[in-house]
Protein backbone atom coordinates (compact mmCIF):
# COMPACT_ATOMS: atom_id res chain seq x y z
CA UNK A 1 0.00 0.00 0.00
CA UNK A 2 2.86 2.34 0.70
CA UNK A 3 4.25 1.54 -2.75
CA UNK A 4 1.30 2.95 -4.58
CA UNK A 5 1.31 5.75 -2.60
CA UNK A 6 4.99 6.72 -4.33
CA UNK A 7 4.69 5.89 -7.31
CA UNK A 8 1.74 8.02 -7.66
CA UNK A 9 3.55 10.81 -6.29
CA UNK A 10 6.42 9.79 -9.06
CA UNK A 11 3.91 10.29 -11.89
CA UNK A 12 2.99 13.87 -11.43
CA UNK A 13 6.78 15.17 -11.09
CA UNK A 14 7.94 13.12 -13.93
CA UNK A 15 5.22 14.67 -15.86
CA UNK A 16 5.88 17.93 -14.45
CA UNK A 17 9.58 17.96 -15.76
CA UNK A 18 8.63 15.98 -18.95
CA UNK A 19 6.27 18.92 -19.73
CA UNK A 20 9.13 21.85 -18.64
CA UNK A 21 11.51 19.99 -20.90
CA UNK A 22 8.62 20.14 -23.71
CA UNK A 23 8.39 23.70 -23.39
CA UNK A 24 12.06 24.53 -22.99
CA UNK A 25 12.49 22.88 -26.34
CA UNK A 26 9.26 24.42 -28.25
CA UNK A 27 10.86 28.01 -26.91
CA UNK A 28 14.01 27.34 -28.22
CA UNK A 29 13.29 25.78 -31.75
CA UNK A 30 11.11 29.15 -32.41
CA UNK A 31 13.04 32.40 -33.63
CA UNK A 32 11.73 35.31 -32.12
CA UNK A 33 13.65 38.70 -31.43
CA UNK A 34 15.11 39.56 -27.99
CA UNK A 35 16.48 42.49 -26.44
CA UNK A 36 19.99 42.38 -24.86
CA UNK A 37 21.55 45.19 -23.04
CA UNK A 38 19.81 47.93 -25.62
CA UNK A 39 20.30 45.63 -28.70
CA UNK A 40 17.66 44.24 -30.46
CA UNK A 41 19.08 40.55 -32.03
CA UNK A 42 17.05 38.77 -34.76
CA UNK A 43 15.85 35.22 -34.68
CA UNK A 44 18.05 32.15 -35.71
CA UNK A 45 16.14 32.02 -39.24
CA UNK A 46 16.44 36.04 -40.00
CA UNK A 47 18.78 34.59 -43.38
CA UNK A 48 15.81 32.54 -44.36
CA UNK A 49 13.01 35.09 -43.88
CA UNK A 50 11.64 36.48 -47.10
CA UNK A 51 12.84 39.88 -48.23
CA UNK A 52 9.81 42.68 -48.23
CA UNK A 53 11.85 45.23 -50.46
CA UNK A 54 9.21 48.72 -51.22
CA UNK A 55 10.90 50.44 -54.09
CA UNK A 56 11.76 54.48 -52.90
CA UNK A 57 8.76 56.58 -54.23
CA UNK A 58 8.72 60.27 -55.14
CA UNK A 59 10.56 62.96 -53.03
CA UNK A 60 7.96 65.01 -53.58
CA UNK A 61 4.69 63.09 -52.32
CA UNK A 62 2.15 66.24 -53.15
CA UNK A 63 3.37 66.31 -57.08
CA UNK A 64 -0.26 65.60 -58.60
CA UNK A 65 -1.71 68.31 -56.37
CA UNK A 66 1.12 70.87 -57.44
CA UNK A 67 0.50 69.57 -61.18
CA UNK A 68 -3.64 70.84 -60.69
CA UNK A 69 -2.31 73.41 -59.09
CA UNK A 70 0.13 75.09 -61.62
CA UNK A 71 -2.86 73.75 -64.33
CA UNK A 72 -5.29 76.19 -62.50
CA UNK A 73 -2.73 78.96 -62.15
CA UNK A 74 -2.19 78.31 -66.29
CA UNK A 75 -6.08 78.79 -67.29
CA UNK A 76 -6.61 81.33 -64.89
CA UNK A 77 -3.75 83.40 -66.18
CA UNK A 78 -5.15 82.12 -69.86
CA UNK A 79 -8.63 83.59 -69.25
CA UNK A 80 -7.72 86.73 -67.93
CA UNK A 81 -5.20 87.73 -70.78
CA UNK A 82 -7.97 86.80 -72.98
CA UNK A 83 -9.99 89.88 -71.79
CA UNK A 84 -13.51 90.67 -70.81
CA UNK A 85 -15.79 89.07 -72.50
CA UNK A 86 -18.31 91.44 -74.26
Amino acid sequence: MNHDMSCSRARPAAARILLATAALAAGSLTGCQVDVGGQTLPSAYYLQDDIQYFPAGPEFKLSREAAAQKAYKKELAADTSAGPIR
